[in-house]
Parts: structure tokens; C-alpha cells; sequence
């Protein structure tokens, strides 16, 4: 075919506008790769642009030219100008030439796209790609993320691993994840457990063998109190980790469940995992022994309906790069590194509380954290303010920083968002199973005992010296638990966020129509011995809600409202004038039943 009658087949509008994409995104390609070399690192908005965007108006834009000259041929053909079948004869000089620049631009062209395509596999696996495209999305795991023990693990290695199978998955379930943030159809937050994700003996123990782990491991917790000196308290723990090979026989320890020895699957009752009615554990032997939560009645229908999954490592660690502290953690951390000086009066109080409090955005976030604690040490300790403002300001800053790496209002996230199951004290944790109510037919249990998991070493006051450790059986409560409160779980009481002041308002909130006007402990002492002699019905004919609970009903009032012992020498001077109408026992004390502004003078 001669020259003239190529190009002029190319001159078919769809050919033409073909030529124009391909030429832009061409120029565009390399324009993007040499901005990127000047900025000398990768920007994932260039890198969309550069190994997704444009690569596809490239390829787009070459299919486009040659399906152009097919139309016009076509046309010619139809009208008698060209015959049926082109025809290619190489010994014309003019022939040979084109077709040697199309078989050597089509070279040039695969290599590009070849290294296009690669680059653009390796940018949609960075973290970049993950964490920085969809920002408003992804950013409190992203913040997460960089703050956490894998941050120098990729997205991809955890979520993705190797091989081409578990990759074109996850690249066509993102397809929806683009969709979602494209027309604004993700959820607020970002639901877990990550659905489908990859078993954890593929990803996670490509780096952590439990079967190479043994013994145990010391930990060391410093908390801070939420008085005036901040005091600070240590506990130090035998975590036992444990782990080996079911070859050896030490199987052992918490890793124990890790498909070491045993095989142990359970059934969720809810979405996040926290409820499981049924634990089923096989053991080397092969014998498989059923337990069933003993406080839950569930049909079998019911039952059939459980997430049946079998444990491992994301079962327990299923927060290990995304952590969202808690107020009271995050700020213990923050003392015991010396970001906040610890001798600011009621600094780990006052914190916590900012902390806490529901913030529409970051932005008011940060105003309300900066106002409530400058606000504070202004009105209550001026000369302390200032002659240490520069400590307070940077503790305000510090206070600041842990609220934006860990809650996130616009998506809204916090430590409460994603229950973590290492542990116990602020979600069920271990307690999901190990809190004495899975029980087999016959009769086993999954025990609750501290002992299976840790060991007290000591727990002092003072951040002991080396020499000074004590070991301790048990662990030791800041103050005494007593009756029912022994039998809650960690979790129970400190699910606000760790810290919890020792008062009864911090659990139970009193009823808005109950008739008290004064604090729970003056009737609710720890020490109470005497019965009152007259009947509480007396001045108290009606019930709040408090008492209307199943809990309560047909109970003696007594059984809970004992009086502190009397002391005849705290008498007050009401009965000067009351003598006559006094029922009480004559040792009694007004207040303690009777609260008023003030008093009349004797005689």
C-alpha cells in the first residue's frame, strides 16, 4: 500500500483523536516522572496520575489509532476505492520504512508500559497509596499506624502477603473500596474485623514463629494517679508468652491456642467478636471437647448462625499497627517519658477529663483542650501558672498531640471504636472465653485464673530498684474490692478509658428523682455495724428508681443502708431544740440522715 494511502487512513477522526491521547499522555508520563525525580520522593496524587492514569489514556489512545484506520478502510472499501485485503509488499523502500517505525515503536511502547505496569504494581502495595490517597478515609489507621510497633511494615505485607492469588483479591475487592470513597458511601468508622482477611500463619509468622517461642516475657506497667501529686504506681509482670514445637512437647503459655499443640475454634455471636456462646478445643490425642457459655441460652437455630472461625494470631493481637490509646494510658505514657512533667499538680486528672469529652471536630478539639487546662491552672494554683506557664503550655501541646493520633471525631473513632483483645482491662479480651462460664458436658471449665496467663512479681509506689523485688501471688487493687464488686471484671469498671476514681458516682449514677441531697458515702460507709432502731419507712415512705430494680425487690432496706457506728461525742446541737421529737437512737447523728443549710443554736 503506498505511503500517501496509510496516512490518509489515518486521518479518521477516531484515529486522530487516538493520536492526540496517545501524545499527551506520552509527554504527560515523563513530565510526571521528572517532577517526581526534582521532589526526590514519590507523592501518591502524582503517582495515580503517572502509573494509573495516564498509562491507561496511552493504551487507550494506540487502540484508538488503529481502530480508526480500520473504519476508514472499511469505508473505501464499501465505495469500490481499495480492494478487500491490504496489500504488504516489504521490497518497496517506502513499505519497509513503516513498517519497521511501527515494529520498532511497538517495542518502545511495550517496554514502557511493561515498566509503567510495574511501578504502578508496586505504588497501589506502598503505603502511600494506602494510607495518604484516601486521606479523610483512612486517617486514623494511617496516624495509627505510623505510631505503632509495625510501622516499617508495609500495608500490603499484613494485608495482602505474597503470591498473585491473594493479590488480584484484594485488588478487586478494592474496586468497591474505590466506589465507596468516589460517591461517599463508607462507613463512619471503618468497621472490623477486616473481613476475609488472610490467615495469619501467611502474613504474620513470616516474621513471629510461636513455635520458636518459649518461657516468659517481664512487663512493667507505670500508671499515674488522678490526685493532686500525680502519684505513680508500678507493677511488674511475668507475661507467659510461651510458645514451642509440638515435637518437643513445650507447648506452652499463652501461645498455647496458636495451633501448636491444639486446635481451637469458636463461634462469635456478634460482628466484633466480643461473644462467644461456644469453644471447641481438639488436642494432640484428636479428642475434641466442647464448651458453652453457661450464662447464655441460645437455640440451635441460634447457634447455627454463629461466625464459626478457628483462633489465631489476629484473634488476640487484632489491633497490632492500628492502636487507638486510651485517655488514661496514652497520658501514662506521656509522664513516664517526660513529655508532660509529672509534677504539675493534677496534670493526669485534669487531662484525662479533656480528653474524654465529646468534641464535634479536631479543630474544636484543640480549642477546648488548650481553654479547659490553661483555665485550670489560671483559676486554681495562679502562682504555680505563672511561674512554670512554659510546662503547662507544653503540656497543653502534649495533650493535644495524643488527642489527634488517637480520636478521630470526623470519622468517629476513638479507643472505643475497636475493641482490642490483648488483654483485659478496657474490653473483655482473654475474659471472652476465660471468665469461668464456658463449661463442657462434663463439666469442665475454661478458668478464670490470673495465674494461667501472668505473675505478680511486685507492685510498689516507687520504681523499685533491682535489688527490691518481691514476689507477690496475687495482684493487689489499689483500694479493697469487696463483696460483689470482687467478682467483676477488669473491664467492668474501667471500659471508660482505664482510669476510675474511687467514688460511687463513677459507676452508679444516682437517679434524678431520688430525695438524697448529699453524697452516696455518708450512708454507704466501709466500716457499718449498727441496725437503726426506727424503721427507714418512716421518713422515707417512697423508693427511687435505684431501688425499683428486679435486684432490690422485697429487700430490707438494711440490707444495704447500714448506719456508721454512732458516736455520741459528734452529737449535734439540733436536739437542743428537738429534744422532744427525737426517735432515733440517742447517740444519733442528724446528718447522717438529714441534710440542711443550718442549724439552730442550742436553747
Amino acid at each position: 500500500m503506498p505511503n500517501g494511502r496509510v496516512r490518509s487512513l489515518m486521518r479518521h477522526p477516531v484515529s486522530l483523536v487516538g493520536g492526540g491521547l496517545a501524545f499527551f499522555s506520552f509527554f504527560s508520563i515523563l513530565s510526571m516522572f521528572l517532577i517526581e525525580a526534582i521532589l526526590g520522593k514519590a507523592n501518591p496524587y502524582i503517582g495515580v496520575f503517572t502509573y494509573m492514569v495516564y498509562p491507561g489514556l496511552l493504551i487507550l489512545g494506540l487502540l484508538l489509532i488503529p481502530i480508526g484506520a480500520a473504519l476508514e478502510r472499511r469505508r473505501r472499501v464499501r465505495v469500490g476505492e481499495l480492494p478487500p485485503y491490504p496489500r504488504l509488499d516489504l521490497n518497496n523502500p517506502k513499505t519497509r520504512a513503516i513498517f519497521l517505525f511501527v515494529v520498532g515503536s511497538s517495542v518502545i511502547l511495550l517496554g514502557l508500559i511493561s515498566t509503567v505496569s510495574y511501578r504502578a504494581y508496586q505504588f497501589t502495595d506502598s503505603v502511600g497509596f494506602c494510607g495518604e490517597l484516601c486521606h479523610s478515609v483512612m486517617k486514623p489507621e494511617y496516624t495509627a499506624y505510623q505510631a505503632s510497633p509495625h510501622s516499617r511494615v508495609t500495608c500490603a505485607e499484613c494485608h495482602v502477603g505474597s503470591g498473585a492469588t491473594w493479590f488480584v483479591r484484594s485488588k478487586l475487592s478494592g474496586a468497591y473500596q474505590i466506589y465507596s470513597v468516589l460517591f461517599n458511601k463508607f462507613p463512619r468508622p471503618i468497621p472490623t474485623p477486616v473481613e476475609n482477611l488472610r490467615p495469619a500463619q501467611e502474613t504474620c509468622e513470616e516474621c513471629h514463629w510461636p513455635e520458636k517461642f518459649f518461657g516468659a516475657q517481664l512487663k512493667v506497667i507505670t500508671r499515674y494517679g488522678h490526685d493532686e501529686k500525680n502519684s505513680v504506681r508500678q507493677i511488674s509482670s511475668l507475661i507467659r508468652t510461651g510458645g514451642g514445637s509440638p515435637t518437643t512437647g513445650l507447648t506452652t503459655g499463652i501461645h498455647w491456642h496458636m495451633n501448636i499443640a491444639n486446635e481451637v475454634w469458636y463461634g462469635a455471636a456478634d460482628p466484633k467478636r466480643q461473644k462467644i456462646p461456644w469453644v471447641r478445643m481438639k488436642d494432640m490425642q484428636g479428642r475434641v471437647t466442647d464448651y458453652y457459655d453457661q450464662s447464655l441460652s441460645l437455640t440451635p437455630e441460634e447457634m447455627k448462625k454463629l461466625e464459626v472461625r478457628r483462633m489465631d494470631c489476629m484473634d488476640c493481637h487484632n489491633r497490632p499497627s492500628h492502636i487507638f490509646r486510651d485517655p488514661d494510658g496514652a497520658m501514662d505514657s506521656a509522664l513516664l517519658t517526660g513529655l508532660i512533667d509529672s509534677s504539675l499538680p493534677y496534670i493526669k486528672r485534669e487531662a484525662v477529663g479533656v480528653l474524654s469529652q465529646p468534641y464535634p471536630t479536631t479543630e474544636k478539639a484543640m480549642e477546648g483542650i488548650a481553654t479547659s487546662l490553661d483555665r485550670f491552672y489560671v483559676t486554681q494554683y495562679p502562682k504555680l501558672y505563672k511561674e512554670r506557664r512554659e510546662a503547662i503550655k507544653k503540656a497543653i501541646s502534649e495533650v493535644q498531640r495524643i488527642f489527634k493520633t488517637n480520636i478521630f471525631p470526623e470519622m468517629k473513632v476513638d479507643w472505643r471504636t475497636h475493641p482490642d483483645n490483648i488483654g483485659h482491662t478496657l474490653f473483655p479480651g482473654c475474659f471472652r472465653c476465660h471468665e469461668g462460664k464456658h463449661v463442657s458436658p462434663e463439666g469442665k471449665v475454661i478458668r478464670k485464673d490470673c495465674q494461667l496467663c501472668h505473675t505478680i512479681i511486685a507492685q510498689e509506689t516507687k520504681v523499685p530498684k533491682p535489688t527490691d523485688v518481691e514476689v507477690a501471688e496475687k495482684f493487689k487493687h489499689p483500694w479493697p474490692l469487696k463483696e460483689k464488686h470482687v467478682q467483676l471484671s477488669c473491664n467492668d469498671c474501667h471500659w471508660r478509658g482505664r482510669g476510675v476514681v474511687v467514688e460511687c458516682a463513677t459507676c452508679h449514677r444516682r437517679p434524678a428523682d431520688a430525695p438524697m441531697a448529699f453524697a452516696c458515702a455518708q450512708c454507704h460507709q466501709k466500716e457499718q455495724s449498727i441496725k437503726p432502731v426506727v424503721a427507714c419507712v418512716a421518713c422515707h415512705p417512697s423508693r427511687s428508681e435505684l431501688h425499683l430494680k428486679p435486684t432490690h425487690a422485697g429487700a430490707e432496706c438494711t440490707s444495704c443502708h447500714v448506719p456508721h457506728e454512732w458516736k455520741a461525742a459528734r452529737r449535734e446541737v439540733c436536739v437542743g431544740c428537738h429534744q422532744d421529737k427525737v426517735a432515733h437512737n440517742p447517740g444519733a447523728i442528724c446528718r447522717d440522715c438529714h441534710s440542711f443549710r443550718q442549724v439552730a443554736k442550742a436553747g
